[in-house]
C-alpha cells in the first residue's frame, strides 16, 4: 500500500515538472466552449451525448428540489411566537394562520391544532405521521438524482470499454502495436471516462447541499413540534384550573 502511495505521488509530481516545463503542449488561442466542443466530438458524441444528458436530467431535478426546499423553509422563530398568541387567543384563527403559510412546519402545526382537543398520546402519534408524510415530500426525487450520479461514471466506464475495444480492433486491422494506431481508441476510453466521473461530481455537490437542506428542515420540525407542543399543553392546564 504505502509503495502504491508513493508511486502516485511520484507518477503526479512527474506530470507536474512535466508541464512546468512546458512538455506537454496547452490549446492556445481555444476558448473553453470550443475545447469542450473539441472533446465531446473526440470523445465519441454518442457515449458523450448520453453523459451529457444525464447531467441536464440530474441538474433539473436538484434545482427542482433545491426551489421546493427554498420555499419550505419559513422563520421558525417567528412563525411559533405569532402560532403562540393566535392558538391562545383563537384555535380557529390559528388552524387559519398554519393554512395560509406554505411547507412543513405549517403543515404540521395544523395537524397538532387540528387534534388539540384529543390526549396528548393521540396529537403526539398526529404529528409523527404527518412528519413522516412531510419528509417523504421533502424526499421526493432524490432518488432520481443518485441514479444518474451512479449513471454517470458507468456510462464512462462503457465509453472506455468501448474505447479499448476500438483500439483492439485498430490493432487487428493493421496488425502492428503502434501508438498511432492505439492512441484513437484510448483517447475515446480517457475523455468519456473523465467527462462521465467530472458529472458524478457536480451532481453529488448538488446531492449533499440538498440532504443538508433536508436535515435542517427536519431538526425544524422536530423543535417546533417540541413547542408547540408545550403550547398545547399549558393551555389545557391553565383551562382545566
Amino acid at each position: 500500500m504505502k509503495h502504491r502511495y508513493s508511486l502516485i505521488i511520484a507518477l503526479f509530481l512527474l506530470s507536474t515538472k512535466i508541464m512546468a516545463a512546458g512538455q506537454i503542449p496547452l490549446s492556445e488561442g481555444m476558448s473553453i466552449h470550443e475545447m469542450l466542443k473539441t472533446k465531446f466530438i473526440e470523445g465519441n458524441p454518442l457515449f458523450m451525448s448520453m453523459v451529457a444528458i444525464t447531467l441536464i436530467l440530474g441538474l433539473v431535478f436538484c434545482i427542482e428540489r433545491i426551489l421546493y426546499l427554498s420555499f419550505a423553509e419559513i422563520n421558525r422563530k417567528k412563525f411559533i411566537s405569532k402560532l403562540e398568541g393566535l392558538y391562545k387567543k383563537d384555535k380557529e384563527e390559528a388552524l387559519d394562520f398554519c393554512r395560509r403559510k406554505r411547507g412543513p412546519i405549517a403543515s404540521i402545526c395544523f395537524q397538532a391544532i387540528l387534534h388539540s382537543e384529543e390526549p396528548r398520546q393521540d396529537i403526539e402519534r398526529a404529528i409523527v405521521a404527518y412528519a413522516d408524510v412531510e419528509i417523504s415530500k421533502l424526499e421526493k426525487g432524490c432518488t432520481w438524482i443518485t441514479l444518474f450520479i451512479a449513471l454517470a461514471p458507468s456510462l464512462g466506464f462503457l465509453g472506455t470499454v468501448i474505447g479499448m475495444v476500438i483500439s483492439f480492433d485498430n490493432i487487428e486491422m493493421a496488425g502492428d502495436i503502434s501508438p498511432t494506431v492505439v492512441a484513437g481508441g484510448m483517447k475515446v476510453a480517457l475523455i468519456t471516462t473523465i467527462f462521465g466521473i467530472i458529472v458524478a461530481v457536480i451532481l453529488q455537490i448538488f446531492y449533499n447541499f440538498i440532504l443538508s437542506r433536508i436535515e435542517s428542515l427536519t431538526s425544524q420540525m422536530e423543535q417546533v413540534s417540541i413547542e408547540l407542543m408545550d403550547i398545547i399543553c399549558s393551555d389545557s392546564s391553565s383551562a382545566e384550573s
